[in-house]
């Protein structure tokens, strides 16, 4: 009996959609056959937008998966080849209306990386100027403006529901913990 182990691996596009791909992997481990489908996502980023009193830029997105509003950093998805800051100026810009002056990246993780092949980069933006929004066609966003205590509380407390701004947000907040500390 041929063993498995020393098959190549094979993966097949079966969807291909306007922002990702899905394809078919089969991977041969422990002389067993494994067959994953798994998103191919260009990846994305999300941006902290935070004002000179320390609030927070949040927006109100209507989300079709979940069939709700959420409550948000804003995000969004890179284009080709576009560069992950340069994505985060840009969508920034079109989904609350403010420029940021310094940007910085904070972290970058997989989203979900079971099933999908996502980068998200997160982004500080601050010395923001406000100006207009120049939403995709079809976007619902609200900008909201909160405490930088509110924006924390509502992460811990499930009132944001959205992962990535749960994590950026408290990862945020570790970030100022540990300035404080060190200025003590």
């Amino acid at each position: 009996m041929p063993d498995p182990s020393n098959k190549v691996p094979q993966q097949e596009t079966i969807l291909k959609s306007r922002i990702f791909d899905v394809v078919r992997k089969t991977e041969y481990r422990d002389g067993k056959e494994r067959i994953r489908d798994i998103v191919m996502h260009p990846g994305a980023v999300a941006i902290i937008p935070v004002l000179p009193d320390g609030r927070i830029v949040l927006i109100e997105n209507w989300r079709t998966a979940c069939e709700e509003h959420l409550l948000e950093i804003p995000a969004g998805t890179r284009e080709p080849n576009e560069e992950p800051e340069k994505t985060a100026l840009r969508e920034l810009a079109e989904e609350t209306g403010f420029r940021a002056g310094a940007i910085r990246q904070l972290t970058m993780f997989f989203t979900s990386p079971g099933i999908l092949r996502e980068e998200m980069y997160v982004f500080l933006a601050t010395d923001l100027t406000e100006g207009e929004t120049n939403l995709d066609d079809g976007e619902e966003i609200q900008t909201r403006i909160v405490d930088f205590e509110d924006a924390v509380a509502m992460a811990r407390s499930g009132e944001i529901k959205d992962g990535k701004t749960v994590a950026a947000i408290l990862l945020y907040a570790m970030e100022r913990l540990e300035q404080e500390g060190s200025s003590n």
